[in-house]
């Protein structure tokens, strides 16, 4: 009544047959192809799209301080001595792969930001989010000041990172209550209509 497994085994593998020759050099072919596909240039991207953003903004601060009366002031007098000008130290500065967090991060803010689509509707609740934003932003130079007296030390890093994932988050949910305010009003429009 009872069969021996490595009998059972044995047959089993006679039934399914050889593989087909060659069969292990195509998959390792396939595998190569597979690992060696260029990457996606997502991150560069977002650091080109965050550039652009950043260029617009200096041209537009730029062109609004040009168009500004400045008022007559004292002329400066420069000591003898020039203060010698402290080096910051940035998240990017301490490591390549901390300045790719940063920068993906920074990038994915400015566009969120550029993409919001702010009505006569939605531009409190914006407003609100825009102060919680800038409350972010403080904090994150605070820390960055905290980085720049006290050093590098895992705290101060996490806690910047968290700035910017906060922050991120917080335009996230912004961007999505915006979406949920246009659609509830196309809602209101669509069932006024019918």
């Amino acid at each position: 009544m009872g069969r021996d497994l490595r009998d059972l085994l044995k047959e089993e593998k006679e039934m399914r047959g050889q593989m087909k020759e060659g069969h292990e050099q195509r998959f390792l072919e396939k595998l190569d192809r597979a690992h060696n596909k260029p990457r996606s240039n997502r991150i560069n991207w977002w650091l080109m799209a965050a550039s652009i953003i950043v260029v617009v903004g200096l041209g537009i601060v730029f062109l609004q301080q040009e168009n500004q009366v400045i008022p007559e002031q004292q002329p400066l007098v420069l000591d003898e001595k020039e203060p010698v000008q402290q080096q910051t130290i940035s998240l990017g500065d301490l490591s390549p792969d901390l300045e790719k967090i940063e920068n993906f991060y920074l990038a994915s803010i400015n566009m969120e930001l550029a993409e919001l689509e702010i009505s006569p509707e939605n531009q409190n609740m914006v407003n609100d989010y825009m102060e919680r934003l800038a409350t972010l932003n403080e904090a994150y130079k605070e820390l960055q000041k905290e980085l720049n007296d006290l050093g590098p030390n895992d705290q101060t890093i996490e806690a910047l990172i968290y700035n910017l994932q906060t922050r991120l988050d917080l335009l996230y949910k912004l961007r999505d209550k915006i979406n949920h305010l246009k659609s509830s009003k196309n809602e209101t429009v669509t069932s006024h209509s019918i």
